[in-house]
Formats: C-alpha cells, sequence, structure tokens
C-alpha cells in the first residue's frame, strides 16, 4: 500500500515539472510601441530632410501645406494707389460748382458722347444741332420721370432704363415740363430718385441738370414766376446730389424775364434758329 501511494504521488510531481510558465507583462507591450514609434518617426524625419520633395509626393496640392503668402510690397502699393485715387475722384465730385461756370468751348463733336432726355421744351434740337441723341416725350415731366416710358432705339421703357442701357458718357436732362401742374416737392422728389438710380448703375457718367427756360407769356398754369421758383429748387437738387446744372435759364430771357424774342418763332411757336444755335453753344461753352 505504502509503496503505490509514492508512486502516486511521483507521477503527480513530475507533471508539474514539465508544465510550461506563460506570463504576460503590460510593461514590456507599451516598451515595445514606444521603440517602435520612435524609430518609425525618426526614419520619416530622416526621409523628409534628405528629400526636399518629400512632402510634395505625400500630400495632393502644395496649397495643402504650404501656407498662404502675404501680399508684397507692390500689392500694398496698388492697394494705395486705388485707395487715392477714389478719394481723389470723391473730392472731384464734392468740387462741383453750380451752376457751371462757363468754359472753354468744346469741339460739336463732344454732343456724340451726349444724350439729352426732355419732355416738351427741346423737342426738336437734334433737327437743328450737333445733338444728335435727342429722347423726348411730350407727357414727360418731373413728378412722373419715373414711370413714364421714353422711346429710342433701346425701345419704350423709363428714362432711367434707357439711361441704364445707353450707357452715355454725359446725360443732359431737361425735365420740368409739368411745372405749375405738379407741386415742386413731388416734382424734386421723384426727380431726386431718378438722379440717384442712374448714379448707382452709372457712377461714371456725367449728369447734368438743365434749368427750364423761360416763356413768352405767362399762361394760366404755367408762369415765369413757377418757373423760377422751380429751378431755384432744382439747383438746391443738384448740390445735394452731386450733379451739374446748367442755368440755361439766364441765356434764353430778356431784360424783362420773359423768353427773349429773338430767339422765338411765332409761327412755329418754338424756338428759331438762333434760339438752338444759342441753346447748342451754352451746352458747348459749361462742361463741368
Amino acid at each position: 500500500m505504502e509503496k503505490d501511494k509514492k508512486r502516486t504521488v511521483h507521477r503527480s510531481s513530475s507533471k508539474k515539472k514539465n508544465k510550461p510558465k506563460l506570463r504576460f507583462s503590460i510593461g514590456w507591450l507599451i516598451f515595445i510601441f514606444i521603440i517602435s514609434f520612435l524609430a518609425c518617426f525618426i526614419l520619416y524625419m530622416i526621409a523628409a530632410n534628405f528629400n526636399p520633395d518629400f512632402f510634395l509626393e505625400e500630400f495632393d496640392s502644395i496649397s495643402d501645406i504650404v501656407p498662404e503668402e502675404k501680399p508684397t510690397e507692390p500689392t500694398t502699393e496698388l492697394t494705395t494707389e486705388i485707395t487715392e485715387e477714389a478719394t481723389e475722384t470723391a473730392v472731384e465730385q464734392k468740387e462741383i460748382v453750380n451752376p457751371v461756370p462757363e468754359s472753354a468751348a468744346a469741339e460739336p463733336s463732344y454732343l456724340s458722347s451726349c444724350c439729352l432726355i426732355t419732355g416738351s421744351e427741346l423737342d426738336g434740337l437734334d433737327e437743328h444741332t450737333s445733338f444728335t441723341d435727342v429722347i423726348s416725350n411730350k407727357e414727360l415731366g418731373a413728378a412722373n420721370c419715373g414711370t413714364v416710358k421714353v422711346e429710342s432705339n433701346y425701345g419704350t421703357v423709363t428714362v432711367y432704363e434707357t439711361v441704364k442701357i445707353k450707357k452715355p458718357a454725359n446725360v443732359y436732362l431737361m425735365i420740368g415740363s409739368d411745372v405749375g401742374k405738379a407741386s415742386v416737392d413731388d416734382q424734386i422728389a421723384a426727380y431726386t430718385a431718378l438722379i440717384n438710380s442712374i448714379k448707382g448703375a452709372l457712377p461714371a457718367t456725367n449728369i447734368y441738370v438743365i434749368s427750364e427756360p423761360p416763356v413768352m407769356y405767362d399762361k394760366e398754369t404755367l408762369t415765369n414766376e413757377a418757373i423760377n421758383a422751380y429751378n431755384a429748387a432744382l439747383l438746391n437738387m443738384a448740390n445735394s446730389t452731386g450733379v451739374y446744372y446748367l442755368d440755361l435759364h439766364s441765356a434764353l430771357r430778356s431784360e424783362t424775364g420773359t423768353l427773349s424774342e429773338a430767339f422765338w418763332d411765332y409761327e412755329t411757336l418754338n424756338y428759331n434758329e438762333a434760339g438752338y444755335q444759342t441753346i447748342e453753344n451754352y451746352i458747348l461753352t459749361h462742361i463741368g
């Protein structure tokens, strides 16, 4: 019995000695990871230092890795020049003197860069002068200048749309055939809106507001007194909106304040050749 028991104990002891011992250490795993990472990082930096195009090969576009360059000095100078030019332009606009004083006479070819829009006042000017681009509508007045349409080779549209399409270098406006029929406040409000719209769409276009001419004799609603009041409001409007004002009224007025008979044709009830010539000469000698 004792022999069998010892034999059994001996076998059990032999089995324990032959069994492998496995131990897991997380510290060693972290150490190996750090060593591997450092090795890869060192190799990566060595490759980047020895190959100048390394980053270009790694990325599709240089813009992904190269920061945006700062503006160079020439760009700064150009910006300064543009700012100064804009400032000078603004100063020029503020220096408008109204009524426009007399200037050296321009050649009649100057009128080819001009467009005149009027009611019935200067209808026919293009037939007697070098002013070829004259657009008129007998229904056009100051109070309705934003809605009444005029006809030209660009179609039948409003005054603003006509000017916007034509884009003239100089636009002349004589709009006031409704003097004595509409209130001056309504006339100036609509006129001001028209001018501001044109200035917003065509800032490079020179805008000339022409005063209403005197009449030969007063009518029931249209009187020279009403015309004078309207022209005074036009002058204020031109100054407030920064556009030119032509005092054509004074060039056509007689000593008594009415239209001079030297410029009137009693048969046609319109200006005669001397009248049209005076209007043309006044425009050519009063350029801002």
